[in-house]
């Protein structure tokens, strides 16, 4: 016997919380709060950090010349001089030779050249776009987590822990990678809920205007899956990482378009999603995020000075094409950056196994200068630490081991979604540390953090109850996420000065070491 229709609305497609306005004011005040702490002495440290040695020379060779070229030997130093000549010359017919072989693509390099673009080729520029990411990936991750509790409360205590979480600030004030990556695979993620939401209202309103009958209706365009693989495949463009994220979201998308299915009372639904939805999904989440990518390396397709531009040419017999020329040296430098990953074994200081992450045992130091009577005390630090809020990370471990009961007692698709999303960002890194002897850093783990924060807020919801619960556990589960947020709040403030580079004294630094033997 059929549904009735208004039951069935409501159990495919809650509700969205009323107060549209606050729906987006809560999370835009939030991000703000976000955007001040980041861009508060964003500059600081005035020096080049960790990896920036890399990506910010490689930004600026992006918006110079289109592709990634070699730097003259005191490169960091001229920067920090002002002097953005720092580049090996080349006679016309030689650029090539000045070409840098680069191990991951380009597009993350391109966002941080606008900023040096916007700002110029200092701290402050190369770092820009990293702190615009951050604050937009708070933002994101509000409006998303508010959609996933249909509370905004909790999709701006998303947003708040967040903001507040110590590695995703340090990332947003730093010149690498990862905050990209991360930011695209949210992105993302967000895009393909949107569409599960809208998809689902569609098979709802096909339910009540026709018969139930056979595998179900096409659902025909769908703007928010197609915007979920172009994301996707910026993520990708950025590190290559991303593609476990892609391949886990392609099966998670399709599961829920065969659960809608099979809620509605259809036959088949794995069937009916296999020919009606599957069409669909392959173009959006394989072709575009493929085209996406493509698109991303333009700059070397179009100038002469990429690494390897010009292998097809050289290694060709007879008279070729130019556009085949060019895709066969781009793929024979994609198996050169293969052969680079599968055999990046060098020891580190700070390198870590994946099995850490999640307790933070091996921070990175960033950077660290010891100073003489700069503030008010004999020996003074500034540091910048890698790390992560700590009572946000174990709050997480303990979330999302409540997120594996949950799934496995209701089948809850948002508990799935959430540890999908945190294991297809770590369990891989288990295969190249047991195998491949990988070098590997906690802030690989920074695409999972938006995920176990997920995480956190959906079992603050558990906590707290619907609004039919008993008013005093409701009492109590909000006092409890109050204190957890006020924690968190305490714990970043405190370790703040050992993550911005604060001047301060050198005991003040190593008390902010809370675990002496792994931080140091």
């Amino acid at each position: 016997m059929p549904i009735a229709t208004d039951s069935m609305r409501a159990r495919l497609v809650p509700p969205m919380p009323s107060g549209r306005l606050w729906g987006w004011l809560g999370p835009i005040l939030v991000a703000a709060f976000g955007a001040f702490l980041r861009f508060d002495h964003l500059g600081r440290p005035n020096s080049v950090v960790f990896d920036e040695t890399y990506y910010a020379k490689d930004g600026l060779s992006l918006i110079t010349f289109g592709t990634e070229r070699h730097a003259i030997k005191d490169a960091d130093k001229l920067l920090m001089q002002g002097n953005s000549e720092i580049w090996q010359q080349c006679s016309p017919t030689e650029v090539d030779k000045c070409a840098s072989f680069v191990v991951h693509p380009p597009l993350g390099k391109w966002m941080i050249g606008a900023g040096e673009w916007l700002f110029g080729a200092n701290p402050f520029g190369w770092r820009f776009a990293a702190a615009v990411i951050g604050v937009l990936s708070i933002l994101i991750l509000a409006r998303l987590a508010r959609r996933m509790t249909r509370s905004t409360l909790l999709g701006c205590l998303a947003g708040f822990l967040l903001a507040l979480d110590g590695l995703h600030f340090v990332l947003s004030r730093t010149a690498l990678l990862d905050i990209f990556l991360m930011f695209f695979v949210l992105a993302g993620f967000a895009c393909l809920v949107v569409d599960r939401d809208q998809a689902r209202t569609r098979l709802v309103d096909w339910y009540e205007a026709s018969p139930l009958s056979g595998r179900g209706p096409s659902l025909g365009w769908r703007p928010w899956r197609l915007a979920a693989g172009a994301c996707l495949g910026a993520a990708l463009a950025v590190k290559w990482s991303a593609v476990y994220f892609l391949l886990a979201f392609v099966v998670m998308s399709l599961m829920w378009d065969a659960g809608a299915r099979r809620a509605l009372g259809l036959r088949k639904p794995y069937r009916g999603a296999l020919e009606k939805d599957m069409p669909g999904a392959l173009v959006a989440l394989a072709a575009l995020p493929g085209l996406t990518y493509l698109l991303s390396w333009t700059g070397w397709f179009v100038t002469e000075g990429g690494y390897g531009r010009n292998w097809g040419q050289a290694t060709s017999a007879g008279p070729v094409y130019f556009v085949f020329d060019s895709l066969r040296s781009w793929i024979n430098y994609h198996f050169g950056v293969l052969n680079f990953h599968s055999g990046l074994t060098a020891e580190h200081p700070y390198q870590s196994e994946p099995w850490d992450w999640p307790l933070l045992l091996r921070p990175v130091a960033f950077f660290y200068e010891g100073k003489q009577n700069a503030c008010g005390a004999k020996g003074c630090s500034e540091a910048v630490l890698g790390v992560g809020t700590p009572v946000i990370w174990y709050a997480g471990v303990a979330a999302l081991i409540a997120m594996i009961v949950w799934y496995f007692s209701s089948r809850d698709w948002r508990a799935g979604a959430v540890l999908l999303g945190y294991l297809a960002g770590w369990v891989p890194w288990f295969y190249f540390a047991v195998f491949n002897n990988r070098t590997m850093f906690l802030f690989y783990a920074i695409p999972m953090v938006p995920f176990m924060i997920l995480a956190i807020v959906l079992t603050a919801g558990l906590m707290i109850g619907p609004a039919t619960a008993p008013s005093r556990r409701r009492v109590l589960g909000a006092a409890a996420v109050g204190a957890l947020a006020l924690l968190a709040l305490v714990n970043f403030w405190y370790l703040a000065p050992v993550l911005s580079a604060e001047t301060i004294p050198y005991d003040e630094w190593y008390a902010r070491m809370l675990l002496k033997k792994l931080w140091i």
